[in-house]
């Protein structure tokens, strides 16, 4: 299929409008859609969060009459089943529009193919693939849930010139300057959950909420481990837990926290305790805990493997919630852990003008190669100066 340079333009639109919902959408993806005749736009619109309109609802409200015989283009395939919305497909259908562009199918089972068959019997022209790589991208963690079983892992470091994260006692604060902590705070509003391990808690007591510069109103839906899709298990957070910094269009969303913490060593007064966020504590199956400690969290055992708690099985629990993309922020050990196990998406590092000594801690904790054509090989994704410090975006070499 070719497209026509209109049909890029409109998509690229539809893309900006999707990536509006970066931060509040979750567990759904993030979609835009624009509705238009030849080169002028009659209507538009995104996704803003879970149990609301879709992309196509609010595309076509503003289009009205004016969407029939028009072209919609979408940046997934529209829905064909009823969650807490009823299908788009539907709603396609009935306003009229004469084709249909798709970015990329939904591998969501409910649609997978159902939405472009129902537009299709419909007598509508569907037309899928433009921008494909591009609207994938912006849904990485929805994808990697549906296809692979498990979130979209990102792994967020900072270091000096040496490859190292902290002194040999732990100190760590601050290695970057404001503007990389401040990059930070992005990443983890627009992700599922943010995981670190109890090494982490007892040197660092971190905080791991979203914090940004401009509030919103509260609005911060949480994951329910029922979660098998992206529509239609989605639950509301208890007043504890009825926070939210916003960003962009609305209140962002207030990321899981997830601590793995085999045996159960978080102390009392830790601030992944507080009830600030929604915090969930993977411990091994032989640990229990007596006190009210976590009386402001969730417990859950995991499998072990090795004397540690299995990663792949934390990874695919995580997915059953409903987590698309995966912050994490830990020590050399967990990240090393990942990165070894295969099971690291991208890296996210920041990188600061100096020095910190060969005593100092290192980047990864990872088992010794044999040669050099062991190594582990990285790709750049992509780079950029944030005040005086370097963030990189790296990611397994194919």
């Amino acid at each position: 299929m070719s497209f026509t340079a209109t049909d890029h333009v409109h998509m690229a639109h539809a893309l900006r409008l999707a990536e509006r919902g970066l931060f509040t959408t979750q567990p759904n993806p993030r979609v835009g859609c624009v509705v238009a005749h030849g080169d002028a736009v009659v209507g538009s619109g995104w996704h803003r969060r879970a149990g609301e309109p879709h992309a196509e609802v609010f595309a076509l409200r503003e289009a009205g009459a004016r969407a029939r015989g028009a072209t919609a283009y979408v940046t997934l395939e529209p829905c064909a089943h009823h969650g807490r919305t009823p299908p788009c497909a539907d709603a396609l259908v009935a306003a009229g529009v004469a084709r249909v562009v798709i970015a990329a199918e939904d591998p969501f089972p409910q649609v997978a193919g159902r939405g472009i068959e129902k537009l299709r019997a419909a007598g509508i022209v569907v037309d899928a693939g433009l921008l494909r790589d591009e609207a994938r991208e912006l849904n990485c963690g929805f994808f990697s849930r549906l296809e692979r079983g498990r979130p979209f892992v990102r792994v967020k470091l900072a270091m000096s010139l040496d490859g190292r994260t902290a002194l040999a006692n732990g100190e760590s604060k601050w290695i970057t300057g404001e503007a990389a902590r401040a990059d930070v705070q992005r990443w983890r509003a627009r992700s599922s959950a943010i995981l670190t391990g109890s090494g982490t808690v007892l040197a660092d007591d971190p905080r791991l909420t979203v914090r940004l510069a401009h509030e919103k109103a509260p609005l911060t839906p949480t994951l329910s481990p029922s979660t098998a899709g992206g529509e239609g298990a989605f639950q509301a957070l208890s007043p504890k837990h009825a926070w939210g910094r916003g960003l962009g269009e609305g209140a962002a969303f207030a990321p899981l926290r997830v601590v793995l913490d085999r045996q159960l060593r978080t102390p009392a007064g830790s601030h992944v305790l507080d009830g600030s966020a929604p915090t969930l504590v993977l411990h091994g199956p032989s640990a229990s805990c007596a006190d009210k400690r976590y009386a402001q969290a969730e417990l859950a055992a995991v499998a072990e493997q090795g004397g540690a708690l299995d990663l792949a099985t934390v990874l695919s629990l995580l997915a059953a919630r409903g987590v698309n993309e995966l912050h994490v922020e830990a020590g050399p050990t967990l990240c090393g852990a990942l990165f070894a196990a295969g099971l690291v998406d991208e890296l996210l590092l920041y990188v600061a003008p100096l020095l910190l000594g060969d005593t100092a801690r290192p980047l990864f904790a990872l088992p010794p190669l044999a040669d050099m054509a062991s190594r582990w090989r990285l790709r750049l994704h992509d780079q950029r100066m944030l005040g005086q410090d370097l963030r990189l975006r790296l990611r397994p070499a194919c």
